[in-house]
């Protein structure tokens, strides 16, 4: 039987995996992680933010540079980080990218009562991504707004955009609960009180609400409200595997402001070794054909236990 997780006995995490797992992440060095790489899963550092940020944006104007008329192209980012996002709009009015047979896909929004949250929400994520990027795009480039996709509560429209689009990359962080978009774990309950899903149930999830892990609501209380978690959401729309496997390239960007040292280092090794358990989801990208990890090399920070 799998221990119970020490951060919320309810609920599947990282802390139900096996002690081996644990510390052998626990005990990785930077340099290691670089040794972790395979075919089909590359490991990039990056020495400044500047250099960082920068090859994020790139990302997105080489998914679009990709668009021709009869087979559009796009790429689907997240709202954290969201450094990227400004940069883009400025590379695509300096390089004047004509951006009529790209598309964009948004990851995830909030669900409140069951719908999504108005744009005048405070933390609503397509204010966020029309504010920091697509609203600063020169008219005459822009894409149309009907290829701009965003996940609803009730999503067919959204599902089926993915149908005829070329997504050259998804792009995404990881969250302390180990998620890409807010694909967390699941409750511990019903068939899955004993073990958690299987790898291949998981990866039958498509675009859906999902209830977020208390280590999802502590961490975005943190990173975006000040630490008040009780006007963070308790639910998501989050884009699923299924959407996920149609990206040619998944791409996770680690500068060590959402996740910890040891998380960082844990889905690692667990892509690299092909260890795919869904209390850790990110490690499902495992049996995801291209996926690369970027790192801000001083982000990666230590394990090593200190008083500070």
């Amino acid at each position: 039987m799998r221990p119970l997780s020490k951060i919320a006995p309810d609920w599947w995490d990282y802390t139900t995996l096996d002690r081996a797992i644990l510390d052998e992440a626990a005990a990785l060095s930077a340099d290691d992680l670089l040794q972790l790489a395979r075919p089909g899963f590359e490991v990039v550092f990056y020495d400044t933010l500047e250099s960082f940020y920068l090859a994020e944006a790139l990302e997105y104007i080489d998914a679009w540079r990709q668009a021709t008329p009869d087979v559009p192209a796009g790429l689907c980012g997240p709202i954290g980080p969201t450094e990227q996002l400004p940069l883009v709009a400025q590379l695509v009015n300096a390089l004047e990218l004509d951006l009529r047979h790209t598309h964009f896909w948004a990851m995830d929004e909030w669900i409140v009562d069951g719908e999504n949250v108005s744009e005048d929400h405070p933390l609503s994520f397509v204010r966020a991504a029309k504010s920091l990027c697509f609203d600063h795009i020169r008219p005459d480039l822009r894409m149309p707004p009907e290829n701009l996709h965003f996940p609803q509560a009730d999503s067919p429209e959204y599902l089926e955009s993915w149908e005829n689009v070329r997504c050259v990359t998804m792009q995404g962080g990881q969250g302390e609960v180990k998620h890409w978009a807010f694909n967390d774990p699941p409750r511990r309950q019903g068939a899955y009180q004993e073990a958690p899903p299987p790898p291949e149930v998981y990866g039958e999830l498509g675009t859906r609400i999902v209830e977020l892990h208390p280590i999802t609501l502590m961490q975005n209380a943190r990173t975006s409200g000040g630490g008040v978690v009780q006007n963070v959401p308790s639910e998501a729309v989050t884009v699923g595997p299924v959407e996920t496997w149609k990206a040619e390239t998944v791409s996770i960007w680690h500068a060590g402001m959402h996740d910890n040292p040891f998380g960082m280092r844990l889905t690692t090794l667990m892509i690299s070794k092909g260890i795919a358990d869904s209390a850790v989801p990110m490690s499902l990208l495992a049996d995801h054909p291209h996926v690369r990890f970027n790192f801000y090399r001083p982000g990666i920070g230590t394990t090593q236990a200190e008083m500070h």
